[in-house]
């Protein structure tokens, strides 16, 4: 088995980033686990982009700040606000226990239609899974989990888990829930989602940071801020998708 815990920050507009940043290493130094999880966007806010381009950092520095967060486990870092010459990406790293890069995945669907991050942020191309603990497993942040046809190509790169650092709203909380559930039902994998609460940018946060089994199933959720954490068995999906073989029958 392997312990996953997703990280539920309580954000503020008033909260500095410098002291965001401390209060996520004191809450990681104190999981218990084998893989850790944080939100999307948690130094800043997801729904203040804008507002903070000048706090985009090259990924060196980014890592720099990060790889020694999490020593002795696996750490997804969220996602963070990335410099790369002219162009800014919504950028999230993994770290392997010893702090060195795992993974990196520039989000390809950048939310907002034609505002926030949608107008102001490069979309990423690469479909990126890592080995983990859980596995092979994809990487997607938040609005990825509207498109059914990315999680289908992490499936075909190998993946039976997809972690999602996000930034939802709790006006849209309801869909949160309902894509995760069938983003693992349709690919018969582990979805390990963090989102964070509290207030960005004068937007409700949705909390509802969740990990749904590969039949669909809720395993852990959590409504308010925290940690949620389970233990996971990376091999599931091969019997589920042994026991139920639904993506053999895929025609298109």
């Amino acid at each position: 088995m392997t312990r996953v815990a997703a990280v539920q920050l309580n954000l503020s507009d008033e909260e500095s980033a410098a002291t965001r940043r401390h209060r996520v290493r004191q809450m990681v130094a104190d999981i218990d686990a084998d893989l850790i999880l944080l939100p999307e966007l948690w130094e800043i806010g997801p729904f203040a982009v804008a507002e903070n381009l000048d706090a985009a950092v090259p990924l060196e520095t980014w890592c720099r700040h990060m790889s020694d967060l999490a020593p002795g486990r696996v750490l997804h870092a969220g996602s963070f606000l990335e410099r790369d010459g002219d162009d800014l990406y919504n950028t999230s790293v993994v770290f392997g226990p010893d702090g060195e890069v795992l993974a990196t995945y520039r989000k390809i669907h950048l939310f907002g239609f034609d505002t926030g991050e949608a107008v102001t942020l490069s979309a990423g191309k690469d479909v990126v899974t890592v080995q983990t603990p859980l596995g092979v497993t994809g990487l997607a942040t938040c609005y990825d989990l509207r498109f059914p046809e990315m999680f289908r190509a992490l499936t075909d790169a190998g993946a039976t888990a997809v972690l999602i650092p996000t930034g939802w709203p709790q006006v849209r909380i309801t869909k949160w829930s309902l894509l995760a559930a069938a983003r693992a039902t349709e690919n018969q994998l582990w979805v390990v989602g963090a989102n964070s609460a509290g207030v960005s940018n004068d937007m409700v946060m949705g909390g509802h940071s969740v990990i749904v089994d590969p039949w669909g199933e809720v395993t852990a959720e959590l409504t308010q801020a925290g940690v949620i954490s389970a233990d996971l068995d990376p091999d599931l999906p091969h019997r589920v998708r042994a026991e139920f073989p639904v993506l053999r029958d895929r025609r298109l």
